[in-house]
């Protein structure tokens, strides 16, 4: 019989009630700026399509562009596992969901762009395309066609065109207003920020909308561009992009990082701008330390090189897009831009394979936390967030089925969710508890 302790303590009740009460301020403070992760579907692109070029039928045309690539360049597994490297074991099962993928949602996000890809356009022209791309926007969702997230990147705030990018998302979000209201998928992007006070004055434009359509505070919320080198290091040495975020008051949902514009601007050569050029990895680790915890999302770049042309060429196009998004996937920027309908099949088969690949091993890591079994790997609760987050975004995009994450873990979605975000699951008990 094991012998009872005795268990003795020094310190007055009182002494825990004072530093529970020094600290309430930093509690509410970690709980208003650090949320955690919402918990939504992360897309695992953005499309940009200028405004002038925009129909009802951009989304099904770049589905059938890609699986036209892909029938004329890879038109077999073997074929797409020999260009880009698979292992037998994924080369069908990448292939097949690609193909299904590329038929069934060939697009996760759409941006309308009024902004670089959209170029100078007369005042009458501009307020056309933007009321335009309203009616056509609330049609696709009214229908079942739309992206499941869509929405424009409207000029930014600087003073040329200040004027200009607040009135086309004004009547971009009226005419959404008018066809019935604001698609759950709504997505806004602002580009080119390099203050703080940017950020604020698209929070007073967010709220004087909202006030306008009689909308709940909150509704609309933004992505931030991250184009410049002030949005990364301020004049006084802060990090910008940090200040952003708290500057957005809870509406900033991502930050994007520009990948051209942020080269241009700390002076790299035109012919080494690139997602994996070492100012690019320093931008992003800012942003994705900034964005920690904040429940904002960082987004990769994209690349210039496109998949047209002979097929060497092509394949060529295809092994950088698919190296740059494997690369981007490990160092968790799990978001990136494609600019061109034939980028698709590799988006995706980067994606599928990265998830296909290890979900088994994460399976595995996730069973023995699960049970206590232990293993060659001992996992914290932090560890067993990530796995969980890793089995959910693999579920999110296509690449793996509930039934096949299930049949490995015994674990249904819920349960997964309870793991990935534990702060919602246990507000969600206490909820209950009340």
């Amino acid at each position: 019989m094991a012998q009872q302790e005795t268990v003795t303590t020094s310190l007055a009740s009182a002494v825990g009630e004072d530093i529970a009460a020094r600290l309430a301020p930093v509690d509410a403070d970690l709980a208003r700026r650090y949320p955690g992760d919402p918990g939504t579907r992360q897309p695992v692109h953005t499309v940009y399509v200028p405004a002038d070029a925009f129909t009802a039928g951009t989304v099904r045309s770049w589905g059938g562009q890609a699986l036209a690539a892909l029938d004329e360049h890879a038109p077999d597994a073997a074929a797409l596992a020999a260009v880009l490297g698979l292992p037998d074991e994924l080369a069908g099962p990448v292939h097949e969901r690609v193909r299904a993928k590329l038929t069934r949602e060939p697009v996760e996000d759409l941006r309308i762009d009024f902004e670089d890809g959209y170029g100078p356009h007369p005042d009458a022209d501009e307020d056309e395309h933007a009321a335009r791309a309203a009616r056509l926007v609330a049609a696709a969702y009214a229908d079942g066609t739309a992206a499941p997230y869509t929405g424009i990147r409207m000029k930014c705030l600087e003073e040329a065109v200040r004027d200009r990018g607040i009135r086309t998302l004004d009547i971009f979000l009226s005419g959404l207003m008018e066809a019935g209201g604001l698609p759950g998928g709504l997505v806004l992007t602002l580009p080119k920020v390099t203050y703080p006070e940017q950020i604020e004055a698209m929070v007073r434009i967010a709220e004087a909308f909202e006030t306008a359509r009689g909308l709940p505070p909150g509704r609309l919320g933004f992505e931030i561009q991250i184009e410049t080198s002030q949005a990364i290091l301020a004049a006084d040495g802060t990090a910008t992009v940090a200040r952003m975020i708290g500057a957005a008051g809870g509406r900033a949902t991502g930050l994007h990082y520009g990948t051209f514009d942020y080269s241009a601007c700390v002076g790299v050569s035109a012919a080494y701008q690139s997602s994996d050029h070492p100012a690019a990895d320093h931008a992003k680790a800012v942003m994705q330390v900034a964005a920690a915890g904040t429940g904002v999302r960082v987004c990769d770049g994209s690349t210039n090189v496109l998949p047209v042309g002979p097929t060497p060429q092509v394949h060529d196009a295809w092994r950088l897009h698919y190296g740059l998004t494997r690369r981007a996937l490990a160092r968790a920027y799990y978001q990136g831009w494609d600019m061109h309908p034939a980028q698709l099949p590799t988006r995706y088969a980067a994606v599928y394979a990265f998830y296909r690949e290890g979900m088994a091993a994460a399976a595995a890591r996730l069973v023995a936390y699960v049970t206590k079994a232990g293993g060659a790997v001992l996992d914290e609760p932090a560890t067993a967030k990530a796995l969980s987050g890793y089995l959910l975004r693999g579920l999110d995009c296509g690449a793996v089925d509930d039934d096949e994450v299930t049949l490995l873990t015994g674990l249904t979605r819920q349960d997964l969710e309870a793991l990935a975000v534990p702060r919602r699951a246990a507000d969600a008990l206490r909820t209950v508890g009340a």
